[in-house]
């Protein structure tokens, strides 16, 4: 404890410490239980529930830890400590709780275990989990119309995130429900505009034509966007993301040269082509595939195969695409190479391009309930022509293409923590709005102690979420296994805050001309895509968890 620090700030921290270091010793277990994470299918159930609570673990330390920031920088948030210690509380107890219910498989000894049980221990986590703690934050939140105003700690993030806000406010927030309800494409001078502020081009370095200015102002961007409308602002800058980072880790400087600033000038719109009908996040296990060819003399590949779930590649003019380019399968994903597929934008939920070099794709939409403005669609791709010039990394590219795509993905998992922010966010808003203007049996709602209690519970853990994603965010490239944990947390924390805004707007939030039942359709999707939550908590974070790479 420091002397700036609050009654809080210190419950918390000792919480946070005590659940590390629980976490770390059977996280210790775990791996020698599973060999270093290459036996993790041997114990899937008890993988997936270190992942998780790992996660949970580091959300609560960079809560505390921004708590502490603030107080040393003499502008401490009283609001933010108290949920700090709520939020400490929580997982301390819940890892108290798995600990005790699966002793054999966390495999701890008394003395390990022990902390949790201690009584100064028992004694912060009852007093975060007090409810009359919990409710005076719902009063609190709720008194400020669920508004995050939070400091950012820097400045370039909190003039972006004010840009961000206006934009979504006076040019998203009023079209989004009719592109929700009608199941309209974003419209074309919506991407104008987004264009114009430069949104496509946050993280490409000023030397490729963007405007450089890092991780954390574009999540800032997407999850104020996500506010506004998931699928029809907040997901717009995503699959650019993907290819960006692809061509910056491993793309030719001329592809860098030519692509980039296209990109960053939304002149050039990106889809990305991975997932196939039958395969998954299995991505190793991808069949469509490129095979050498040549055209009118131009050396080149030919791509025969299937896609699904490729978002907005109607109106794309630039497939990112994941094929199959040494035919042995036992290649794996050593076998992968991502191509680049220039086509012009169609409209509506079916389209066909006819390439002169007499290859086709067609693209059909898939329904779904919400995540709207794009349209996925499942494609074809017959004899289609793609010059070698437009295989990411040219002749070093070939065979690479996993790892490449796999960078990207972890950018856009990062944008999901994000986006899943930005969505809860709306959410509380709309909750604590409702709340104070809706009367049942004589009062608002808001005065009820469980609306209070609910709201204070669904701020608290978004603040975490929060925290978890700004702090991958300017870690992105030294924490490769961060931006997952932020997925995964956030992702869980935005269906669990619409949900709950829904039922504090009774049977109004049933209704699809009331926004917080789009909310509750949009936050389906996002434990879904960039990678599925169970293979998330599995392959990725607990098995890097497992082989020792928490990532700092």
């Amino acid at each position: 404890m420091t002397t700036t620090d609050t009654p809080a700030v210190a419950s918390a921290r000792r919480l946070v410490d005590v659940a590390q270091r629980t976490i770390d010793a059977a996280l210790a277990h775990g791996a020698r239980v599973t060999e270093g994470g290459r036996l993790i299918d041997d114990h899937q159930v008890h993988t997936e529930r270190l992942a998780y609570l790992a996660t949970q673990v580091r959300a609560a330390a960079e809560l505390v830890a921004y708590c502490e920031r603030l107080a040393a920088a003499g502008k401490p948030d009283a609001l933010q400590e108290r949920m700090a210690h709520v939020y400490a509380a929580e997982v301390a107890h819940a890892l108290r709780s798995q600990v005790e219910a699966a002793w054999d498989d966390f495999g701890l000894t008394d003395a390990q275990a022990g902390a949790l049980t201690e009584a100064a221990t028992r004694a912060a986590i009852r007093a975060g989990l007090d409810e009359g703690a919990i409710r005076a934050i719902g009063r609190e939140v709720i008194a400020a119309g669920g508004a995050n105003h939070i400091d950012l700690e820097d400045e370039v993030a909190t003039l972006t995130r004010e840009m961000a806000r206006e934009f979504g406010k006076h040019e998203v927030a009023p079209v989004a429900q009719a592109i929700h309800r009608e199941d309209r494409l974003v419209p074309d001078g919506l991407l104008t505009k987004f264009s114009a502020q430069g949104f496509f081009g946050s993280s490409i370095p000023e030397q490729y034509g963007g405007t450089g200015m890092g991780d954390l102002p574009m999540v800032i961007i997407t999850e104020e966007l996500s506010a506004a409308s998931l699928a029809a602002a907040g997901s717009l800058a995503t699959r650019p993301e993907i290819l960006t980072k692809a061509l910056l880790a491993g793309g030719t400087e001329q592809q860098r040269r030519e692509w980039l600033p296209r990109i960053a000038r939304g002149e050039v719109l990106v889809a990305v082509a991975v997932t196939e009908p039958d395969v998954g996040s299995d991505v190793a296990s991808l069949q469509t595939r490129a095979e050498p060819a040549e055209h009118t003399g131009e050396r080149g590949w030919r791509i025969n195969g299937a896609k699904a779930w490729s978002t907005f590649s109607g109106r794309a003019t630039l497939l990112a695409l994941l094929a199959r380019t040494d035919p042995d399968p036992k290649s794996g994903n050593r076998g992968l190479s991502l191509f680049m597929i220039e086509k012009p934008p169609f409209d509506g939920h079916h389209w066909r391009f006819e390439q002169p070099e007499g290859g086709v794709i067609e693209g059909t939409a898939n329904p779904t309930p919400g995540y709207r403005g794009m349209h996925s669609f499942t494609l074809a791709l017959d004899h289609v022509w793609v010059p070698h010039t437009r295989l990411v990394g040219g002749d070093e590219g070939v065979n690479r293409g996993f790892y490449l795509q796999m960078g990207g993905f972890a950018a856009g998992r990062l944008q999901t923590g994000g986006r899943a922010c930005g969505l809860a966010q709306a959410a509380l808003e709309k909750a604590c709005q409702y709340a104070a203007q809706r009367q049942q049996f004589g009062l608002p709602i808001a005065q009820y102690q469980l609306t209070q209690y609910k709201v204070g519970l669904m701020a608290t853990r978004l603040a975490a979420g929060r925290q978890l994603t700004y702090a991958s965010a300017r870690a992105f490239d030294t924490r490769a296994v961060e931006p997952s944990m932020a997925k995964l947390l956030t992702c869980d924390v935005a269906g669990e805050v619409t949900r709950e805004a829904q039922l504090l707007h009774g049977g109004w939030g049933y209704s699809e001309e009331d926004p917080v039942s789009r909310y509750v359709a949009d936050a389906l999707v996002l434990p879904i895509f960039e990678g599925v939550k169970p293979i998330l908590e599995l392959k990725v974070v607990g098995r890097a968890l497992l082989a020792g790479d928490g990532g700092g």
